[in-house]
C-alpha cells in the first residue's frame, strides 16, 4: 500500500479590508452590524455615514461616556473613524420584526403623539421633523429611530436629559429632551420599538417639509467633507 505525506495547511491570506479591520466592532454590534441582542448595543449596518462618523468623533472625544469604547477609538484619525462609518453605512441587512410590547394603549398613543405630531404647547417639535416622515433617518447626518430595541432608545435619551450624552454645538437633541418627561421619554421609546420598518428602510436624502408655522432646528455635526474624501481615496475611490 503506497502512503502519502500529507500536505502542510496553507493559512489563507490576510486581507486588510476595512470589512475585517471593522469585525472589531462586530463582537458588540453583531455579525454586520446588525445590533446585540441584549438590547443595548445598537444597530450600525445602513445608519447615515455622517451620523456614525459623529458618534465615532463624539465617543472619542468624551462627548459620549463608554469606556470601551472611548479606549477603542482614541487613537484613531478623524479620517480612519469616516472610513468605519462609510463602510457600516453602505452594507444592506434585514431588520428584526419589532419586539412585542407590554406598554398600555394610553402610553403607546402618548408615544405616537410625540413622534409624529409633537406638542405644540411644550414647543416640542415631533421626531418625524427630522428623522423623516418614515423615521428611517436623513443622510449624511441624522439617524433612523426605527429597529432600535425600547431600551437603547429610552437609555439615550436619558443619557441626552442627565447630561451625560452631548453633541456638537448647537445641540438640539439636548434642547428638545430637556422639555420631555421621564414618562414622555418611555412613551417615545416604548411606540418608535414596536413600529415595524418600512419596505424601504434607508435614509432619504432631504429633509421633510416643515408644518406650517415650524421653523427648522439647527444641529451641530463634525465636519464632514475632508473626512469624507480622504476616507474615499484612502479606500482607493473618487472623492
Amino acid at each position: 500500500m503506497s502512503t502519502f505525506a500529507a500536505s502542510p495547511a496553507v493559512a489563507a491570506p490576510f486581507e486588510d479590508t476595512i470589512a475585517q479591520r471593522a469585525m472589531a466592532c462586530t463582537a458588540c454590534h453583531g455579525p454586520q452590524g446588525r445590533a446585540a441582542p441584549d438590547g443595548y448595543y445598537p444597530r450600525l449596518a445602513g445608519k447615515p455615514a455622517g451620523y456614525l462618523y459623529n458618534q465615532l468623533i463624539n465617543f472619542r472625544d468624551d462627548r459620549r461616556h463608554y469606556g470601551l469604547m472611548t479606549q477603542l477609538l482614541t487613537p484613531l484619525t478623524d479620517d480612519y473613524l469616516m472610513e468605519i462609518a462609510q463602510y457600516f453605512s453602505q452594507l444592506e441587512v434585514p431588520y428584526p420584526a419589532p419586539a412585542p410590547t407590554n406598554a398600555s394603549p394610553a402610553l403607546l398613543q402618548q408615544g405616537r403623539q410625540l413622534a409624529m405630531q409633537g406638542d405644540t404647547a411644550r414647543n416640542i417639535p415631533a421626531c418625524v421633523q427630522c428623522h423623516g416622515q418614515a423615521m428611517t433617518g436623513v443622510a449624511p447626518n441624522i439617524p433612523g429611530l426605527l429597529g432600535l430595541p425600547r431600551d437603547y432608545l429610552n437609555a439615550q435619551l436619558g443619557a441626552w436629559k442627565a447630561g451625560q450624552r452631548r453633541a456638537h454645538a448647537p445641540d438640539c437633541m439636548k434642547d428638545v429632551v430637556a422639555k420631555l418627561s421621564l414618562e414622555d421619554i418611555n412613551a417615545v421609546g416604548s411606540w418608535l420599538a414596536a413600529q415595524p420598518l418600512p419596505a424601504n428602510t434607508r435614509p432619504v436624502t432631504e429633509m421633510p417639509a416643515l408644518p406650517t408655522g415650524k421653523a427648522a432646528i439647527s444641529c451641530g455635526s463634525a465636519p464632514l467633507k475632508n473626512a469624507m474624501k480622504n476616507a474615499a481615496e484612502s479606500a482607493g475611490g473618487k472623492p
